[in-house]
């Protein structure tokens, strides 16, 4: 069975963040898949709905796949995640047998870019590698959760000359010393920084970003973390999930750096 699958980055959710190669990469395809999380996640199908009906040809067809079950904390991380995504390459793969059909185009919509921090790349090749799938993979690149943050905050990433390290909440405590510098931290369900950033560190968190719902909070880690942990809690209350992100900053490297005048500030 011969089958186009495109994987569509679509940025962090907001329809005017599409890019125009995006666009165009859904204007022939036969059905679109969606992992469904249940009920607590159905705003994210709601919102690939809403990009859907502003891009895509009209009478789309969007197939929703119940997402298997995950451990979430497993004994044996790795592995726990291995056996999840193989559980979701079973279940794509009979939806692209049962949907799309011989010489048909596929699409998932992902969120953000697909080469950051996002597994359905990872769960692709193990479709391809399917002796009765002859897929044809195009991958479209994104506007990334980091980018928009950044832009939303109207901030640069990094100060001259330093690193930037991205990482996720699960492996804050683990970045190697002089890599802190900048860090820009995703899946963080934990607000990780809480335990290992420095009170005087700042940081420029956002949530939704580039949607209607937007929420941004910025300052010193001391004074705004309890800000970030009631408008966080709130916001996934009211709307019934949370997609957010940060930017953690040392700045006590800044100022250190400037005293020996070995950085513009």
């Amino acid at each position: 069975m011969r089958i186009t699958l495109r994987v569509i980055g679509i940025g962090p959710g907001g329809p005017r963040q599409v890019t125009l190669q995006a666009i165009d990469a859904m204007a022939d395809v036969d059905a679109f898949l969606a992992l469904e999380k249940g009920t607590a996640k159905s705003g994210l199908l709601d919102a690939r709905r809403v990009i859907l009906d502003a891009h895509a040809r009209a009478g789309y067809s969007l197939v929703e796949i119940p997402d298997p079950p995950r451990d979430r904390t497993p004994a044996d991380y790795d592995g726990e995640v291995r056996r999840w995504h193989a559980a979701r390459a079973d279940l794509i793969a009979a939806a692209l047998r049962n949907e799309v059909g011989d010489g048909g185009v596929a699409a998932f919509l992902v969120w953000g870019d697909p080469a950051l921090y996002d597994s359905t790349l990872r769960i692709v090749d193990d479709l391809a590698a399917r002796d009765d799938l002859e897929l044809s993979v195009e991958v479209i690149p994104g506007v990334t959760s980091a980018s928009a943050l950044t832009a939303a905050h109207g901030i640069v990433a990094n100060r001259v000359g330093e690193p930037i390290h991205i990482t996720t909440g699960r492996r804050l405590a683990e970045t190697p010393a002089g890599a802190d510098a900048n860090q820009i931290v995703m899946l963080d369900g934990d607000l990780a920084f809480r335990h290992t950033a420095d009170p005087d560190d700042h940081i420029w968190w956002g949530a939704y970003v580039g949607t209607a719902d937007e929420i941004l909070i910025s300052g010193r880690v001391g004074d705004v973390t309890e800000r970030i942990v009631e408008v966080r809690a709130e916001a996934r209350e009211r709307i019934g999930w949370i997609m957010d992100i940060y930017l953690l900053r040392k700045t006590s490297r800044l100022a250190e750096s400037a005293a020996q005048g070995r950085i513009a500030t």
